[in-house]
């Protein structure tokens, strides 16, 4: 495991050894012996980890150098917001609420429309 990446990854989204211990739901000073080397994550939390940081396990165990995941179209997922009442969305790592939720549709919903009024006008 290339041992800068977690502290880069961690440090890219701007949170602390708590925080992130915290969403693992793992002691801070467990997760630091991670970083530091100290300690090897199980593969469930190196599976975890890059849940978190929404990268492959093989960039952080060191096997590719690229942090992005892998998109096939067979993995992705096209899902209505409106259809999935249990589902949460998070933003800086704090979940959005239902008002929040709702203000992001209408906001996207809004913005496809100026786009497509603004194509109408770019045909005539």
């Amino acid at each position: 495991m290339i041992l800068n990446r977690l502290t880069t990854l961690r440090k890219a989204k701007r949170w602390s050894l708590q925080y992130t211990a915290d969403r693992l739901g793992i002691a801070k000073s467990t997760y630091a012996g991670y970083e530091s080397g100290h300690r090897r994550p199980s593969l469930e939390t190196i599976n975890l980890l890059a849940g978190l940081y929404d990268t492959s396990t093989d960039y952080i165990l060191g096997r590719t150098d690229h942090p992005a995941k892998d998109i096939t179209t067979e993995s992705m997922q096209v899902m209505e917001l409106t259809d999935l009442p249990n589902m949460k969305l998070a933003v800086d790592g704090l979940s959005l609420s239902e008002e929040e939720m709702i203000q992001f549709i209408a906001f996207i919903r809004a913005k496809r429309e100026v786009e497509i009024n603004r194509d109408k006008q770019k045909e005539t």
